[in-house]
């Protein structure tokens, strides 16, 4: 631990800047008239070199006197602008790198005869990003067909290689935060929970194209998510013509067994094998573009494999093991048109259908503290399908200013989820079976109308969103001969929600400083039936209005350095799961809970970046704070006369998440070239009490929780001749805090290669997940009347092999 934190200290040192991207395209566009504000078509308008007055390009404008400038690069220029019979204008014209485009406010030229003076003046134009790092250090982007050595798996699994994203139970944390927003195309799906992080590990990363990580979002996103968002980017081919692409990855996991069952249990899967066939198809002729993506990933997978002992007050202490062996088949179709109507205006209608079907077999056999004695054994079935149905059309309006925007979607949602779970309980004198059967149908509809104007310095944005999302849930309970399962875990849930919102963001740049002021509305109304007949917990539910500003002044050093500070407010409303009266039995002993009582947390949010790039590589660091009121937390109690742990969502108080990040990004050579991520942060809970009220009521206190933790990531990238590419990975996680406890810290190595063939249409790879199978989670939890320690060798080695043809 000393030696890794001196290890991040030096980094730390290092790592004192951040690349300063270069922006790919910038429109200017403009109109030119005479002094009686009449449109003056076919003038010229050049664009030329301020350094020796050299030609670039140039274009004329059109019969309404307008002009368009394309592909403008970060710098300084002159504007010029002439036809015979007027006097000749100039304007400095200044490239920034905050906006797409830029609208010049009317030239108007004078006569030759008139006395007008010819006159300069300063036009700022602003460029988009679309490198790694963007220029406001908002945002990060990753191409996956970067990642070779997690290609052909999920999209979890291509995202832990990832600059600063760690992966920990599932779940995608960014700077040692889970509470991330995932997005797929800008937009929040049941495919991930509607903004949490439901099926991630089931999504192909055959269907995405990059992944964005924005570290600090502008009002314009929701505010949910207060350590961020990541936004899934699917494949999308707009080229004319038919074209397209096919593709098959063939996996083989649990190579070997990690770890031995204890005894009298069913063996754990190994020589796991997973099968990820891809197409993607496109039609583009005229006005009319057609594109369908479809991807189906079949697995079977050592799930889970945990072995948990707890020691009670009393000295009672048990063993257990909890194993699921899993099959997942995961298919994802998804098709649309896009229609040009005219220059000025696009509709877009596309569907997608999702099919996730989960089975298990699971074993949790409980032994004595020497296992001389199996207490119990359970043994489970869990047979899940979820389906997903969307159905979007969204209307693009251009207005004769290149950037002018008007965009209106509309967004259906039906998610589907129907698990059925068998359990099978042995004890040392009886055997019982209990089922249970959920179903839950989720509708959702969103509407939203965003605005882009262009301005002379910067832009405008505004816009409102409308949801409407219901998720009537029921599970009906079928208890066996001596069932120890609560027999009130049954019943009806209604869950509805209510989020209008509206939001305005202003930027502004000139040739030193840069500002973004935004600010989100957001009424939220949550309303959660329940069974009345149930024992513990009623009908509940919230409201709110609050705003949520985002603030983003940069100021420009040089050429090569640039300073950002950020602020902004965020919220993370409680999922539909997490307040689920339903007890979840993943665990016989240890059980999950939703609190119908659980209210949002609220983050503020403050950082400071520093960027530095020169021609080979870049540097990146940034300082952040976080501070938390109302933190949500998973709560373990037990009751008295039972060694039952029960598990549920809580509201802990006052938490706080500081750190540093970098990212060194270096080509050493026309071969080789790395990229090295270190974060370090502090985590801090402070001292809470809480009140459990299921089963019944117990109190739980806990006093302040503190950790400095991080983690480094290092990617070696291998260009060699012949089209042949490489890649070698390394992660190490340090040890954390978590609810009630820590966990141990984990490293892994994973290796690609891929080889391009059949002239560039065709691709190969090969590559490993956790060569060494070294990735195991251990966690020690403390809690009043017991403690516990656990350790899962879940399956985490892989090896792939995939084929893909572009046509």
């Amino acid at each position: 631990m000393i030696r890794f934190k001196l290890l991040l200290f030096s980094l730390t040192l290092f790592f004192t800047s951040l690349v300063v991207a270069q922006v790919s395209s910038v429109t200017v566009s403009g109109m030119v008239t005479n002094t009686s504000k009449s449109a003056l078509p076919y003038t010229n308008i050049v664009l030329k070199s301020t350094k020796d007055n050299a030609f670039i390009f140039g274009t004329i404008s059109n019969e309404e006197g307008r002009y368009s400038l394309t592909e403008v690069k970060p710098g300084n220029y002159l504007v010029e602008v002439s036809i015979s019979g007027y006097d000749t204008h100039i304007e400095n014209l200044f490239v920034g790198s905050l906006s797409e485009f830029l609208d010049i406010p009317p030239i108007e030229l004078g006569i030759n005869n008139s006395p007008k003076e010819t006159k300069i003046e300063e036009v700022i134009l602003t460029g988009s990003k679309k490198n790694e790092v963007s220029n406001q250090l908002d945002k990060k982007t990753y191409a996956l067909s970067d990642n070779i050595s997690q290609s052909g798996g999920s999209v979890l699994q291509s995202m832990q290689n990832l600059p600063g994203i760690t992966v920990q139970d599932g779940k995608v944390q960014l700077r040692g935060n889970d509470k991330v927003t995932v997005l797929i195309d800008g937009k929040q799906t049941a495919l991930t929970g509607f903004g949490s992080q439901t099926g991630l590990d089931n999504i192909p990363a055959s269907a995405i194209d990059k992944i964005e990580i924005i570290n600090n979002p502008s009002s314009k996103y929701d505010a949910n998510g207060n350590a961020g968002i990541i936004n899934i980017i699917m494949k999308k081919n707009k080229q004319n013509g038919w074209n397209g692409k096919v593709g098959l990855t063939l996996g083989l996991g649990s190579l070997w067994e990690r770890k031995q069952n204890l005894p009298t249990i069913r063996p754990q899967y190994t020589a796991t094998p997973k099968v990820n066939p891809s197409v993607s198809l496109n039609y583009r002729k005229n006005k009319i573009n057609v594109f369908l993506q479809a991807d189906d990933l079949y697995t079977e997978t050592l799930n889970k494999n945990e072995y948990v002992t707890r020691t009670y007050d009393d000295g009672t202490v048990i063993n257990s093991q909890l194993k699921r062996n899993r099959n997942t088949n995961f298919l994802t179709t998804k098709g649309g048109v896009d229609w040009n109507i005219d220059s000025q205006n696009t509709l877009t209608v596309s569907g997608l259908y999702g099919s996730e079907k989960i089975t298990d077999h699971g074993d949790q056999p409980f032994f004595n503290g020497d296992l001389s004695q199996r207490l119990r054994l359970w043994q489970f079935l869990e047979d899940e399908l979820k389906t997903t149905v969307m159905a979007t059309a969204s209307y693009q309006h251009k207005f004769k200013e290149a950037g002018h925007l008007l965009n209106v979607g509309f967004n259906y949602t039906f998610h589907r989820e129907d698990e059925k779970y068998f359990y099978d309980n042995f004890l040392p004198t009886a055997a019982g079976t209990d089922a249970f059967k959920l179903l839950s149908d989720e509708q959702v509809y969103d509407f939203t109308v965003d605005y882009v104007k262009p301005l002379k310095y910067g832009r405008i944005e505004a816009g409102i969103k409308l949801r409407n999302r219901s998720i009537p849930t029921n599970m009906n309970f079928i208890p066996g001969i001596n069932s120890v399962i609560d027999a009130n875990a049954g019943g009806w849930a209604n869950y509805k929600e209510l989020i209008p919102a509206v939001y305005g963001n202003y930027i502004f740049e000139n040739e030193k400083w840069e500002a973004e002021l935004g600010l989100r509305m957001e009424y939220v109304k949550i309303q959660y039936d329940v069974n009345p007949n149930h024992p513990t917990y009623s009908s509940s539910g919230y409201n709110y209005t609050q705003p949520f500003p985002n603030l983003r002044v940069g100021y420009k050093l040089n050429d090569h350095n640039k300073f950002s500070i950020f602020y902004n407010r965020r919220v993370d409303r409680p999922n539909e799961v997490d307040i689920r009266i339903f007890p979840k039995y993943d665990d016989a002993e240890i059980i999950k809970v939703g609190n119908p009582g659980l209210r949002p947390q609220f983050t503020n949010s403050i950082e400071l970046g520093h960027k530095y790039n020169w021609n080979n590589g870049y540097l990146y660091s940034s300082l952040y704070h976080r501070f938390s009121n109302g933190t949500i937390t998973r709560i373990s109690s037990i009751v008295p006369e039972s060694t039952l742990i029960y598990a549920i969502f809580q509201n802990a108080g006052k938490s706080y998440n500081s750190g540093i990040e970098a990212i060194w990004n270096q080509k050493i050579s026309s071969v080789y070239s790395l990229n090295i991520n270190g974060n370090m942060y502090r985590n801090q809970i402070n001292a809470f009490a809480v009140e459990n009220l299921y089963p019944q009521p117990n109190t739980f206190s806990a006093d302040q929780q503190t950790a400095i933790s991080g983690n480094i990531k290092m990617n070696n990238i291998f260009k060699f001749s012949k089209g042949i590419n490489a890649q070698l990975t390394a992660v190490y996680l340090a040890p954390d805090i978590i609810p009630q406890g820590r966990i141990g810290s984990r490293f892994s190595v994973d290796l690609g290669v891929k080889k391009s063939i059949q002239n560039g249409k065709g691709e190969i790879f090969l590559n490993a997940s956790d060569l060494l199978n070294t990735m195991v989670i251990k966690k020690q939890i403390q809690g009043s009347g017991f403690r516990y320690t656990s350790d899962d060798y879940y399956e985490t080695q892989v090896i792939r092999l995939g084929y893909s043809y572009k046509f």
